[in-house]
Order: structure tokens, then C-alpha cells, then sequence
């Protein structure tokens, strides 16, 4: 199993910057791809950003310019460091990850318990 432990989330003004960090740890044979998806109240879970094994990264256009995501292969952590704020940014942050568990079985998805973000205006 794969464990994705995030931290960073927290309370900040418009125009105000978070990192966010996503710690992966457990049984893990390779990592392919890890990423971010936010939740808004009232609404489905959107893709944020993601990075490749290496070292690809995409961006929604929402996001674009204002965010950044990076990786620490060593510490199998990935960051997303936010920018320019905005309140309509204001979610909850998952960590998302696609891994290979075991040299027996297929990659698959795991996720974040998730980790609050709020932007005031």
C-alpha cells in the first residue's frame, strides 16, 4: 500500500502564496505520475496540476502562471507552491499519486486525505 500524507493548507489573503507538500510512503516499487485535485464546496474534484516520473508538468488553465509544481525524488514528496491567490482558489487540496505497490500487480491510483485551502478577499 502507498500512504500520501499532505500538509501546507491553511487560511491566507487574496494575492497571498501557500505550498502545499504531499509525502509518499509505504510499499512502493515506482511512482509514475504524482499530482493535485481540489474540491470546492458544491462542486466535483477538479485536477489541479501534475508531474511525471520525468518531470513533466501540466497545468489547468485556472491555475496557470499563478502555480507551480515541483518534486523531491529522494523524499517522494511533491509540492505545489501557489501564488497570487485568489478566493475562488479556496478548496480542499488532495494529493493524488500513481504507483506501483507491488512488481506483481498494475499502477494504480491513490489518494490524499486532503488538506484545506481558504483565500479571503
Amino acid at each position: 500500500q502507498v500512504q500520501l500524507v499532505e500538509s501546507g493548507g491553511g487560511l491566507v489573503q487574496a494575492g497571498g502564496s501557500l505550498r502545499l507538500s504531499c509525502a509518499a510512503s509505504g510499499s512502493i516499487v515506482s511512482i509514475n505520475a504524482m499530482g493535485w485535485y481540489r474540491q470546492a464546496p458544491g462542486k466535483q474534484r477538479e485536477w489541479v496540476a501534475s508531474i511525471t516520473v520525468g518531470g513533466s508538468t501540466n497545468y489547468a488553465d485556472s491555475v496557470q502562471g499563478r502555480f507551480t509544481i515541483s518534486k523531491d525524488d529522494a523524499k517522494r514528496t511533491v509540492y505545489l507552491q501557489m501564488n497570487s491567490l485568489k478566493p475562488e482558489d479556496t478548496a480542499v487540496f488532495y494529493c493524488h499519486c500513481n504507483a506501483k505497490a507491488s512488481p506483481f500487480r498494475a499502477p494504480r491510483d491513490y489518494w490524499g486525505q486532503g488538506t484545506q485551502v481558504t483565500v479571503s478577499s
